[in-house]
């Protein structure tokens, strides 16, 4: 087998962001996972995955602030990987500083730039190294509200069924703005000024994937209308991205509470950009809340 296209993801983010799990998931589906292998070593290390008897497809590689020479030449390191054939993504992995805190007290572990200063210098440290490269990434994921299992299922989700090619997956998220909004978004999209089926004593109990409540908010005029423009705006933006080469687009919808309307209105879009050709998956992050 060529190496030429290979499927590679690069693994990288703040310490104490998850970036362990999501080794250890991507080995899980199928990839071929190494970490912290010396940047000099990468192309050589792709080769020999691409020309391997055992056919090896998909390939993950862990990089974090332990391999300086990695964050200096980042930039030259994806371009000669793309120019080579490899199908590169960059997955960066966030967390608010306060979370990353209270991780490292958890554990007891010091953070690896921390020294005498405590945590908090560390993390604030290794923002600033990493600042040029999570402008790069293909995909940006935010853990700071999710558990481990929770940071599992979403990657399994996200990397099960990779696609192929040039192909864009778009992910949309419907949110409750009183829980706040999802901070590795590409899109928001704002939905309370819909009719709110909240203020209907049958449908409040219900949510947005219920037939009476998804009617009851996608046949007012005001969403049919909503409706088309918003359409008409990813029909364009769409085709767009994916000419960058972005992988990914993230859609987030949101409403009050995150239960009905956003609900409806990313379940609707599911079905059409699905009809289209695209890969859709859905979040409905506040449904049960």
């Amino acid at each position: 087998m060529s190496e030429r296209g290979l499927e590679v993801v690069i693994v990288t983010g703040l310490s104490g962001s998850g970036k362990s799990t999501a080794i250890h998931v991507l080995e899980d589906v199928g990839y071929y996972c190494i970490d912290n292998l010396p940047v000099v070593l990468i192309q050589r290390f792709l080769e020999l995955c691409g020309n391997s008897q055992e056919s090896i497809q998909k390939v993950a590689l862990g990089v974090d602030i332990r391999e300086r020479e990695f964050f200096a030449a980042y930039p030259r390191a994806l371009d000669e990987l793309r120019q080579s054939g490899y199908q590169v993504q960059v997955l960066f992995l966030d967390a608010a500083d306060e979370v990353l805190v209270r991780r490292f007290s958890e554990t007891r572990r010091p953070h690896p730039l921390g020294g005498e200063s405590g945590p908090l210098d560390g993390i604030r440290r290794e923002r600033e190294l990493l600042a040029g490269l999570r402008e790069l990434a293909d995909r940006i994921l935010d853990t700071s509200t999710l558990t481990v299992h929770q940071l599992r299922d979403e990657l399994r989700d996200l990397y099960r069924e990779l696609p192929q090619g040039d192909s864009l997956t778009v992910l949309l998220v419907s949110f409750g703005f009183k829980f706040g909004v999802p901070s590795d978004v590409d899109m928001v999209l704002d939905v309370r000024f819909l009719a709110n089926p909240f203020f209907v004593d049958e449908l409040r109990p219900r949510n947005g994937c219920d037939e009476a409540v998804a009617s009851y908010v996608l046949e007012q005029d005001e969403t049919r209308r909503f409706l088309t423009l918003a359409e008409d705006l990813l029909r364009f933006a769409l085709p767009n991205y994916r000419r960058e080469g972005r992988r990914y687009f993230t859609l987030a919808l949101g409403c009050t509470g995150g239960r009905h309307r956003s609900v409806a209105v990313a379940e609707h879009f599911a079905q059409n950009l699905g009809r289209e050709g695209y890969s859709v998956q859905v979040q409905h992050r506040d449904i049960s809340r």
